[in-house]
């Protein structure tokens, strides 16, 4: 019983100072890159069985992908195609099956939704034993795979999750005090150095806790000052785009935990946070943002524009505020590698997103810094925006899409519903203006 207790012991001991490694001397002794190499040939292990024990079941090839359907011929209606396809312009009169591609494209809407599924768990195409994200029940296939997925499931709730814990609240510990160290001292040159070494090194020791492994790339791009936006998957896009470089941020209040790290980080720097539903504080965060674009002494403010959380698969629309201050706006590009574990924050409450997130095998993602952008003469607030967001989509890979991120929990906006309906009685009225001229021409003959 001693040998066994001393043997557990000594297992605690080795991967917690391996984490603390982790946390602190990473980018020296590259040990996170070395664990999700080694995590990659475990999924692929599992992967290989899980097809094999599939041939050996269907008794042929695996099933082809369906076809992609041809996107032209749907009849979606969007907010920029307010018109439902089919409706012909040539046909005289009016008829009753004018409504039915309407109705045909309200059907289709409803089946292939693309709105809701940007804010569901996204889907992997292959197993990574967690069985999350999808519901194949892959760690049932076989029994080398079932033992696999019982030992990884005790090692991170029974290993890794304990000592993440204590990574992660040692990372808070030092976070705080090192921010309220900061704020002790007066505006200048000094408190704005000490706040950017420390707040790195502080969010870097943090990541440890997540086994986060992110590569930047094009750093020349890195912003400097004035105003960095992103796309948003997670409460811990902040923390990864902390891990490369110092920023100010602006984002929701927020109670409990996410609240005290708020209150802490304005101890040391100009952070801007603001209640979204209260008008005087967004017209407060347009002066703020103003002020702080045109401060060269002050480090760049991070911005998320979506304001909500998509799944990683798409880039939803950027609200206008960030893009109507006259400064120039570096983009950044985040996407998540989903296999090692999904950082999309869906849960209702913030603990069970931490204990998703430290219960994972790993956080891997890429950091794109795209080339500054300014607004073009003559150019709106929102088609600044939506030009920004199509590069940060296409650098990502991710689905542009025109809808605002808020309708997942708000009622269409009226707005929206009256450009279908005028767009339609345009229509009604041209065919049955014609219909009438018609009728009129004969009786008169």
């Amino acid at each position: 019983m001693e040998l066994m207790y001393n043997v557990l012991w000594g297992i605690y001991v080795s991967v917690f100072l391996m984490l603390v490694l982790l946390a602190s001397l990473h980018e020296h002794l590259n040990l996170r890159k070395l664990y999700t190499e080694i995590l990659l040939k475990l999924f692929a292990f599992g992967q290989e069985r899980v097809e094999r024990k599939r041939f050996k079941a269907s008794g042929s090839e695996a099933d082809e992908p369906d076809s992609p359907v041809d996107e032209g011929k749907r009849p979606i209606l969007s907010p920029d195609n307010p018109q439902a396809l089919g409706i012909r312009d040539d046909i005289k009169g009016f008829h009753l099956d004018y409504v039915l591609e309407y109705i045909t494209a309200g059907m289709v809407a409803i089946m292939d939704d693309s709105l809701t599924k940007c804010f569901e768990p996204e889907e992997l195409p292959v197993w990574n034993l967690l069985s999350r994200t999808n519901n194949r029940s892959y760690e049932f296939v076989s029994f080398r795979l079932t033992m696999c997925w019982i030992l990884g499931f005790f090692f991170r709730y029974f290993v890794l999750l304990p000592l993440r814990l204590i990574i992660l609240l040692m990372g808070i510990l030092l976070l705080c005090i090192s921010m309220t160290f900061v704020g002790i001292f007066p505006e200048g040159k000094l408190k704005r150095w000490m706040n950017g070494k420390l707040l790195v090194f502080c969010f870097d020791f943090i990541a440890g806790s997540l086994s986060l492994v992110a590569t930047f790339y094009n750093e020349e791009n890195k912003p400097k000052n004035g105003i960095a936006v992103a796309n948003h998957t997670s409460p811990i896009d902040s923390l990864v785009l902390a891990t490369n470089n110092c920023y100010d941020m602006v984002g929701q209040k927020h109670e409990g935990t996410l609240g005290i790290i708020m209150s802490v980080l304005s101890r040391a720097s100009t952070h801007v946070w603001f209640e979204r539903t209260n008008a005087k504080d967004r017209s407060f965060v347009i002066r703020r943002l103003q002020e702080h674009a045109h401060d060269p002494n002050l480090p760049p403010i991070l911005i998320f524009p979506e304001g909500v959380c998509v799944n990683n698969t798409s880039v939803m629309q950027f609200k206008k505020g960030a893009f109507e201050v006259n400064s120039v706006v570096y983009p950044i590009a985040i996407r998540f590698d989903a296999r090692f574990g999904d950082p999309f924050w869906w849960q209702d409450k913030f603990f069970h997103f931490i204990l998703y997130m430290l219960t994972s095998w790993a956080i891997v993602c890429n950091v794109w810094y795209l080339p500054p952008m300014e607004k073009k003469p003559g150019e709106s607030a929102s088609a600044f925006a939506d030009r920004v967001k199509a590069k940060i989509a296409h650098q990502g890979g991710m689905i542009d899409l025109t809808w605002d991120g808020f309708l997942k929990s708000k009622p269409v906006k009226e707005e929206w519903k009256k450009r279908q309906q005028e767009e339609f009685a345009k229509h009604l009225k041209a065919q049955y203006g014609t219909y009438i001229s018609d009728c009129d021409k004969k009786k008169e003959e």
